[in-house]
């Protein structure tokens, strides 16, 4: 059994589709799938969803059921509450943020001010390199309440970004993101 993390799947949302290099929704969601299932291979992996499985809709949520493996959700900002029990059908938990060996599992970055209590943050969100631009800012100020983080305890797992394939956390740790 492996444990992986990926994030911001955002299934047949055109729009992601387009910006990700992909002639549309179809391309790009039959693309993620290949991609998951060349490594999530067993049904009994256990895969972490971070978040924005879809672009604020739960018709697509069908197409879960062909990605292998167990697979827990980390709400994001465009999961709706109201979707959630529909979402279970398709998955075997969803909680809002959790813990996984000492690393904070969100969608969205934790505040820096927090880092310092965990190993790290696993979180998605970001669409483009793992560059948290916030954090730098607030490390500039040198804020006495911030302190014992770097910016190297953050690590997006947006899918384009490791290349549709969930990560192991050896991987994540390591920085082996294609």
């Amino acid at each position: 059994m492996n444990v992986r993390f990926i994030g911001c799947l955002h299934l047949k949302h055109q729009s992601m589709a387009h910006h990700r290099g992909f002639q549309d929704e179809y391309y790009h969601d039959e693309h993620l799938i290949e991609q998951w299932n060349s490594v999530v291979t067993s049904s009994r992996d256990i895969t972490y969803i971070l978040g924005d499985i879809t672009m604020e809709k739960s018709d697509p949520y069908y197409m879960l059921d062909r990605l292998n493996g167990i697979k827990h959700v980390i709400l994001g900002n465009h999961d709706r509450r109201q979707d959630i029990k529909e979402l279970l059908n398709y998955v075997d938990s969803v909680c809002g943020m959790c813990d996984y060996k000492g690393f904070i599992l969100s969608h969205c970055p934790i505040h820096p001010s927090e880092i310092h209590f965990n190993r790290g943050n696993i979180h998605a969100h970001i669409h483009h390199i793992n560059k948290l631009e916030e954090v730098q800012s607030l490390m500039s100020y040198n804020d006495s309440n911030i302190r014992d983080y770097s910016l190297e305890k953050y690590h997006n797992v947006d899918a384009k970004l490791i290349g549709y394939k969930p990560k192991t956390l050896e991987e994540i740790i390591n920085n082996d993101y294609k």
